[in-house]
């Protein structure tokens, strides 16, 4: 299991600093919503410049326009982007193909997405999926259960990550589980007063 840790919601300087601590302590660095909003694609050169031993996730979150955001993106240096699985299956397959055209990778956000979208969704064989829970929710989940039911729906999605909260104890149980690909950790990290400390922590419980 890969750790993909988020940054969001500092200044670039800060995300800067910050990558290029846990740059191949952990295997995904995440340049989080918020920076691309604040910065823009100028921004993602920046940060994959202190990122030759991490790969680099920028989660664009594209909704449309899939074939121009997905080149900009690659094409200023992310290894993957984040598309919408609400978005138009049109608007994915375009993604899908820039990414084939860039030998990059596509993830596609599962936020708020019904289990009829989902089964739509499964054409993307390639695709990492992204189970997420919003951080605007004030409810709490069982991530394993989740993982289970998710799994038993959808069996034929290979590649999963999960988002959302992750802490220590939830990431250790995630790995016994044996079901997903990436684990999404933000805050539990880069919140912290040593971020690279508790990263490699994480990294003992998921390796």
């Amino acid at each position: 299991m890969k750790l993909q840790v988020a940054i969001d919601r500092v200044t670039l300087e800060e995300a800067v600093e910050l990558a290029s601590q846990l740059n191949g302590k952990v295997d995904i660095i995440e340049m989080g919503t918020s920076l691309i909003k604040d910065y823009g694609n100028e921004a993602i050169v920046k940060l994959k410049e202190v990122l030759p031993n991490s790969q680099l996730l920028v989660d664009i979150k594209t909704i449309d326009e899939g074939q121009y955001e997905f080149s900009q993106g690659f094409k200023h240096g992310a290894d993957m982007l984040t598309v919408m699985g609400a978005a138009s299956l049109d608007t994915i397959r375009l993604c899908e193909q820039v990414a084939k055209d860039y030998q990059k990778t596509m993830m596609i956000d599962l936020l708020e997405v019904e289990n009829s979208k989902i089964e739509q969704l499964q054409e993307f064989e390639s695709a990492i999926f992204c189970v997420h829970h919003s951080i605007d929710k004030t409810d709490s989940w069982n991530v394993v259960e989740t993982v289970a039911g998710f799994k038993e729906k959808f069996p034929q999605i290979k590649r999963l990550a999960i988002a959302g909260g992750i802490d220590l104890f939830q990431a250790e149980k995630l790995k016994k589980q044996g079901l997903m690909e990436i684990v999404i950790v933000g805050s539990s990290i880069t919140k912290t007063t040593e971020p690279e400390i508790k990263a490699k922590k994480f990294m003992e419980v998921i390796v």
